[in-house]
């Protein structure tokens, strides 16, 4: 077998392959052969059919088959011979296919990316270090309360907190503007839902009260129309309500898992659970930290275009399952551009060309106290935390996914021993803010 490499582009490899026609000629030979021990024909009895009408009948479908495995399978060969690791299925281009003659073919490919690793001691990463106060936790508390609470009418002036049932007519130059009006719409005054003023001008209005009030849409508001534009709106109150909380009871504990009817109880489960949360927290902002420094240090690492179109095929299936495939007869997948999810793709293919390449090199393998240990966390937050570790370890998919990402927590960790580490004092609700909110 002949193989001619060129280098096309960075990634880019271009094979010329040639193979000789005996290889080919002799498989299907062989196989004709095997076909006319067993092959029936009308006219002549079992395993007596000439060579001939064998060859006639069934010689073209039986060369395509056997040139299909030998391109397959001297693609692989080429591969293997000059040292290649190609990043996706190759572009065939037939050069000679003819009977008798040597086939040849050129096959186009991108290859996985070949790079030494960087210095990560310039990675810079900020830890977060907070605790979960008593304070936090009877917070925490309160805002279960109001999300279990009740509107309950309120003889009395809204107030901010309070849920208004209004309805408005909103005019720009005297004329009523498209979306601008609604009848007996409930709106927490606070939630920030209207426009900037709205909420405000009805704070001190009882119910069966009016008010004209003068706003401004914002500047940057995403109607063109309304952009900055001076209006007015008439509202009606027809109803204040005020939010009942929850009372601590059974009932109350029973919808957060706690059975037993114990308000301690019920503090301790609520704070291990924040403690959870905020040690996930912290471990997400580090890792992000260090995955962006790691990137940093790669910037000019080109990675394979078939790779990355594998992974938006993969992002885009994933957004169209959250959508539920279709709605009113709208094919999402069909709409969703390549473009909304390269950035994203790409992130993810040069992260894990990259960690693979340390995960080698530093020959990290799943610490298995360190699986254990996630396990039962992962167990700790169902009823029988028993039953789902026995689940995990008797599902080597499943475990192997948390196998994944401790190895992913080690990189992260090895990563660490390198980078500039510094800690920032904050409290609860800080560590647990994302970086865009």
């Amino acid at each position: 077998m002949q193989v001619s490499i060129e280098t096309t582009s960075t990634l880019e490899r271009r094979l010329t392959i040639g193979v000789p026609a005996e290889r080919v000629e002799k498989e299907v030979a062989a196989r004709l052969q095997k076909a006319a021990q067993t092959v029936r024909l009308p006219g002549f009895r079992p395993g007596k059919v000439p060579m001939k009408v064998v060859r006639q009948r069934f010689g073209e479908g039986v060369r395509q088959e056997v040139l299909g495995e030998v391109l397959n399978q001297s693609f692989i060969e080429a591969v293997q011979q000059e040292k290649l690791k190609p990043a996706g299925r190759p572009s065939i281009e037939p050069k000679s296919l003819e009977e008798g003659k040597d086939l040849e073919y050129v096959a186009t490919f991108e290859v996985l990316p070949e790079f030494d690793l960087g210095d990560y001691s310039v990675i810079e990463v900020v830890k977060p270090v907070a605790e979960v106060s008593d304070a936090d936790v009877t917070k925490m508390i309160e805002t279960l309360r109001k999300q279990q609470g009740t509107w309950e009418v309120a003889d009395r002036a809204a107030q901010a907190g309070d849920q208004v049932n209004i309805d408005y007519v909103g005019t720009k130059d005297g004329e009523p503007f498209a979306g601008g009006s609604a009848e007996a719409s409930d709106l927490e005054l606070g939630s920030g839902r209207m426009i900037p003023g709205f909420e405000d001008a009805i704070v001190g209005l009882k119910a069966g009260e009016e008010k004209a009030v003068p706003l401004s849409f914002p500047a940057d508001y995403h109607n063109e129309e309304l952009k900055g534009a001076a209006v007015e709106f008439k509202i009606k109150v027809n109803a204040v309500k005020a939010l009942k909380l929850a009372e601590l009871d059974d009932e109350f504990f029973t919808k957060f898992g706690v059975k037993s009817n114990d308000e301690t109880q019920f503090r301790k489960e609520v704070a291990e659970n924040m403690a959870r949360e905020l040690k996930n927290a912290t471990k997400n902002k580090i890792k992000t930290q260090v995955m962006d420094g790691v990137l940093n240090v790669h910037a000019e690492l080109a990675v394979p275009n078939a790779l990355i179109a594998d992974e938006i095929t993969g992002l885009r299936g994933q957004t169209v399952q959250q959508f539920g495939g279709q709605a009113n007869g709208l094919d999402f997948a069909s709409i969703l551009p390549d473009e909304m999810f390269k950035a994203q793709a790409e992130r993810r293919v040069k992260l894990g060309l990259i960690l693979s390449e340390i995960i080698g090199r530093e020959n990290i393998k799943a610490d298995a106290a360190k699986v254990r240990s996630a396990v039962e966390e992962i167990a700790s937050t169902y009823e029988d935390p028993q039953e789902v570790i026995s689940w995990y370890f008797g599902n080597r998919q499943q475990l192997q996914s948390v196998e994944a990402m401790v190895i992913e927590d080690q990189v992260v960790a090895f990563l660490l021993e390198s980078a500039k580490v510094s800690e920032k004092p904050c409290n609860y609700e800080e560590a647990l803010k994302t970086e865009s909110a």
